[in-house]
């Protein structure tokens, strides 16, 4: 039986297709409908290996990606469906997200290892995109990191479903850890790297801890997005907040 990935639910216990790579596939049955026929599903990825392509059988592995973008969406939305519907994360099961998104258990574990790292791409997907920078630029990148801590906050004060999902995830340690390692850290990591580029440049002092420095660009802004949920987030809050740190905040020798 097939999903709507296109690829059969069963799979040997090492996650290979049965099907050996120097037999031609026998051909596909007869098309189904769509069951969703309002989705794009996007390109296919089944297609016949370019000439200026590698052999499939001779690539590296795909880990953890899709084969399939508009199966990936069903999962996704299916986990934000259940949520919805009042389901706490702790009650969800691998077996009920398949069956709500129309999907076989092997489709959901092609992409995710268990509940945890699943539910951590459900958070990204529903928080706005983490930034571009320029990775070579040091205040600038460093306000357009800050601007996009602010506008997630936004978000979660928007989205009751959001906030109560963090709620949840700060009362299930593997799934905190799974979250702060793989989506924390990182943007924390490149935080630090603008403030040591902007130090680099000359634009920072260089007398200081990088990583007192980034505590007092990030500190007030994850107060009001974190600890104080009725302060405002106003538009000009990064450039205000920015501008009284480089000045500094003794008052003026006249």
């Amino acid at each position: 039986m097939r999903d709507q990935d296109g690829e059969r639910d069963g799979t040997r216990g090492d996650g290979r297709n049965d099907t050996p790579h120097d037999q031609e596939p026998s051909p596909d049955p007869e098309p189904r409908p769509d069951p969703e026929p309002h989705r794009d599903r996007g390109p296919r990825h089944d297609r016949e290996p370019q000439h200026d392509e590698a052999p499939r059988h001779d690539r590296e592995p795909r880990r953890g990606r899709p084969r399939s973008a508009a199966a990936e969406r069903a999962i996704l939305d299916a986990v934000i469906a259940l949520l919805e519907a009042g389901e706490p994360l702790a009650g969800l099961s691998i077996e009920r997200i398949a069956r709500t998104a129309g999907v076989g258990k092997a489709t959901i574990y092609r992409r995710w290892s268990g509940k945890e790292e699943l539910f951590v791409d459900v958070v990204r997907d529903m928080e706005p995109d983490d930034p571009q920078i320029s990775g070579t630029e040091g205040l600038a990148d460093l306000r357009i990191l800050l601007e996009s801590l602010r506008t997630r906050g936004l978000a979660q004060r928007s989205s009751a479903l959001l906030h109560n999902i963090f709620a949840q995830m700060k009362s299930h340690p593997k799934l905190w850890d799974e979250y702060f390692g793989t989506v924390i850290a990182p943007r924390r990591a490149a935080m630090l790297a603008a403030v040591r580029r902007a130090v680099a440049a000359g634009e920072l002092r260089d007398d200081l801890d990088v990583e007192l420095i980034d505590d007092l660009f990030v500190g007030p802004v994850l107060v009001r997005t974190v600890h104080r949920p009725e302060a405002p987030l106003p538009d000009d809050l990064v450039d205000r907040l920015m501008t009284a740190l480089l000045q500094g905040l003794a008052p003026r020798r006249v």
